[in-house]
């Protein structure tokens, strides 16, 4: 990762640091003191607990399918598919289907390391 003139360029498989559990692995790739971008991957079947904290969030699906649960509400994604939410709404992600799925999440304020632990 290089940081010139305010911007950063990631390097394909770059990240700045991973958390594994599991069957998920989260790569944070970018984080500032107003936002994080976040490649996450599910194994199938696999599933993230439940957050709820300060900020908001948009997801983008790269490979698979899955559903994302807000609150009592259930949306099924797949590749391509985009949702924002508002993260003080306890939410979570899970893999239904039978392959890997990776998404990608870019959230404001940063709260991964926070949240995880």
């Amino acid at each position: 990762m290089t940081f010139n003139d305010g911007a950063f360029f990631i390097k394909n498989g770059d990240s700045k640091s991973q958390i594994k559990k599991t069957d998920r692995l989260y790569k944070l790739i970018v984080e500032s003191k107003r936002m994080e971008a976040i490649i996450a991957e599910l194994d199938p079947g696999s599933e993230s607990r439940w957050f709820n904290h300060d900020g908001e969030e948009i997801h983008l699906v790269i490979e698979g399918e899955m559903e994302y649960s807000i609150a009592d509400k259930t949306y099924k994604l797949s590749k391509g598919d985009i949702l924002w939410h508002k993260s003080n709404q306890q939410h979570k992600a899970k893999n239904t289907g039978r392959k890997k799925v990776i998404y990608i999440t870019i959230g404001t304020p940063p709260t991964l390391k926070l949240s995880m632990f």
